[in-house]
């Protein structure tokens, strides 16, 4: 069988790597497909370090994903464990120990200063943010999916007989509850009747060029007048993305989440801004919100916020979030201390290093590397800001545009003949492959895998074709 024909349904192996083939099957065997987002590599990872995983067999992987803009400050980063440690009261650890006096590992329905100090320090710094100012409150979470349900929660009880929710069509808020509602469009079943969709302006940006053009609002004005007066008083909040991730890495131009906020201005609705994949520098800035010059009433953040460890947060306006009853937003895990000195850790680090600025100066690497593989043939779109960027794949030579995205993938991580692998997601809505290596990523390192995945493009182009005739 073809490389580029290899099936979802088979096994995923490669050649040369005994042992992580080993582990892929015994995976198979004890774990459904469910699990996991189909990526054709299935890289299997043994350690990670700054901007690089490495497999069992000890290959190297320049990591584009940061572990799916998590690992915003790179993997693994020496002073911020030495930080989260710190906090969390652990310096020696013997072996003579049975147990370790430090924090809880949960306090439910507890607190530890250290919730306090994330929650006040994480107020703070988003109060200083141009267009932070309604943040005044944290709903704390485990998971992006959480932290969106609970800021839809406090929405809906902030005006307990308005239940409506506007959300723009075709983005990714998560897969349970309300999270998973308003995630995608009305096509898909069961679709929630509370939740209404509106038009977002992919067309309008679906490469750089198109996005630099300017937006004409009249017909997204006239859908949201029109949905407020067929539901008048009844819509509690409108959610949208900073940018449509999972639905294909589309970036809108800053007038459309304007016109969003004032809308909302306008109809007196909360204004949710999901920059979970946003937040902490991926846009730009260190919150999206500024660099889209909103203000809005509740933002949800995940992913890079705890920088590997597993935390998000609803954070807003007493007046929007701060309405539901005792227990209405807590679960377990919510405000662990694990949880919170990773949050507190991740703000030292943003404060005392330029990530952000080491970020714009990669943003523009990114943006010059990603143009130059349009003339491999295999995509057709580039897009993105910041160090989140997606490059649409095209057909060519009998596959469809979803398998060439596949077969980069895959190419990808099988490397050049230099020895330069580089570790990628699979393909956003089909055949959008997104490329988010972290902030910190050396730029002589970055442009060294950047031009081998040009020459792994133009290559596996030549074999597209050969396989073809």
């Amino acid at each position: 069988m073809s490389m580029l024909q290899v099936s979802l349904e088979d096994l995923i192996q490669h050649p040369g790597e005994e042992t992580s083939n080993a582990i892929r099957a015994r995976a198979a065997a004890v774990e459904p497909r469910s699990l996991r987002t189909y990526t054709s590599s299935l890289a299997v990872i043994a350690k990670s370090a700054g901007a690089y995983h490495w497999t069992p067999e000890g290959r190297k992987l320049a990591d584009f994903t940061s572990g799916v803009l998590v690992a915003n400050l790179g993997h693994n980063p020496t002073r911020w464990w030495r930080r989260l440690l710190e906090y969390q009261g652990i310096d020696n650890i013997t072996t003579d120990q049975p147990f370790l006096a430090a924090p809880p590992l949960t306090a439910y329905n507890a607190l530890t200063e250290l919730e306090v100090r994330a929650s006040e320090r994480l107020v703070e710094c988003m109060r200083s943010q141009p267009g932070g100012g309604r943040m005044e409150q944290v709903l704390w979470a485990a998971s992006g999916s959480e932290a969106v349900q609970k800021a839809l929660w406090a929405a809906m009880q902030r005006k307990p007989d308005c239940h409506h929710i506007l959300a723009t069509r075709y983005g990714f808020h998560g897969k349970k509850g309300l999270a998973g509602a308003v995630t995608g469009s009305e096509q898909d079943p069961e679709r929630d009747p509370r939740v209404r969709f509106i038009d977002f302006p992919m067309q309008q940006c679906i490469d750089l060029e198109a996005r630099r053009q300017p937006l004409d609002l009249t017909p997204f004005r006239q859908q949201l007048e029109q949905l407020a007066a067929e539901l008048p008083g009844k819509i509690c909040c409108l959610i949208t993305e900073p940018y449509l991730g999972g639905g294909g890495s589309f970036h809108p131009q800053v007038e459309y989440l304007q016109l969003l906020e004032q809308f909302c201005r306008e109809h007196d609705i909360v204004f949710i801004l999901d920059e979970i994949q946003a937040n902490f520098g991926r846009t730009g800035p260190l919150f999206a919100f500024t660099h889209y010059g909103i203000e809005p009433d509740v933002v949800c953040l995940g992913k890079g916020l705890g920088n590997g460890v597993p935390v998000s947060a609803a954070v807003g306006s007493a007046a929007a979030i701060g309405t539901m009853k005792y227990g209405a937003g807590s679960d377990t895990w919510s405000a662990n201390p694990l949880a919170s000195s990773a949050v507190l850790a991740t703000l030292d680090e943003f404060e005392e290093q330029d990530a952000i600025g080491m970020g714009l100066e990669l943003s523009d690497l990114i943006e010059r590397s990603l143009l130059r593989l349009l003339d491999t043939g295999l995509i057709e779109h580039v897009r993105g800001e910041g160090c989140v960027w997606g490059i649409a794949c095209r057909a060519i030579g009998g596959l469809s545009a979803d398998q060439v995205a596949n077969a980069c993938v895959r190419a990808c991580y099988l490397g050049d003949d230099n020895g330069h692998a580089i570790h990628l997601l699979g393909p956003l809505a089909g055949k959008v492959i997104r490329i988010s290596p972290p902030l910190t990523m050396d730029l002589g390192e970055a442009e060294a895998y950047f031009n081998a995945m040009h020459g792994i493009f133009a290559s596996l182009r030549q074999r597209i074709e050969a396989e073809a005739k």
